[in-house]
């Protein structure tokens, strides 16, 4: 999956960073980063097929026809998934073609990296929980000590977890961009969060 969910809006910061380098494309124009800043988008994200769709189409345009062959569903399914995304803007008809009589569609992403508002947004609706998604696909990896993960708690004020978070947001977009190849597909889940209730020291360095 492609879709980075809940990320903060840009940081006064961001514009100090330097230009990504360039990535191949998938085949047709796309933006580098969307905002999802309306309710029909966030619900739009919040199906798992959905985020599947976009992540197969940042390897190229395709179909419906070909996108419900990639993921085992049915073409009227996938269709509606597909018609769901285009009405939230964000995938996009790149080209057609004429197959016996009948106008084929050929659908892209409209950015290459989808990401969601929240500072200013609390009222958006929540989309699927990544980490729920990536702990079932990374079962049969533990398994295979094929499962490469780390979990960190530290303190910090809001500001600073914004900026770190942007860091991590690059490192995605970073991923993103790395040309599709070989037999095996990885999977890459990333998040900052609060916590409540996690263990804190006492004032004083304990001396």
């Amino acid at each position: 999956m492609t879709v980075v969910s809940s990320l903060m809006e840009h940081h006064p910061t961001d514009g100090d960073r330097p230009p990504a380098a360039p990535a191949p494309p998938p085949g047709y124009e796309l933006a580098d980063r969307l905002v999802v800043t309306r309710a029909e988008q966030v619900r739009a994200l919040a199906h798992p097929l959905r985020t599947t769709v976009l992540g197969l189409l940042t390897e190229r345009a395709a179909s419906v026809a070909e996108l419900a062959q990639a993921t085992g569903r049915a073409k009227g399914t996938v269709a509606h998934h597909v018609g769901v995304l285009h009405r939230a803007g964000l995938v996009q008809v790149v080209r057609t073609r004429r197959v016996r009589a009948v106008e084929e569609r050929f659908y892209g992403r409209v950015a290459r990296t989808v990401t969601i508002a929240v500072r200013g947004q609390e009222d958006l609706p929540t989309d699927q929980n990544d980490f729920a998604v990536a702990a079932a696909e990374s079962v049969p990896a533990e398994g295979q000590h094929r499962l490469w993960s780390f979990i960190r708690h530290a303190r910090l004020e809001p500001e600073r977890a914004d900026e770190f978070w942007l860091r991590i947001r690059d490192l995605v977009e970073e991923f993103d961009r790395l040309p599709r190849s070989g037999d095996t597909t990885y999977g890459l889940a990333v998040g900052i969060y609060p916590v409540d209730g996690y263990p804190r020291l006492p004032s004083g360095d304990g001396a």
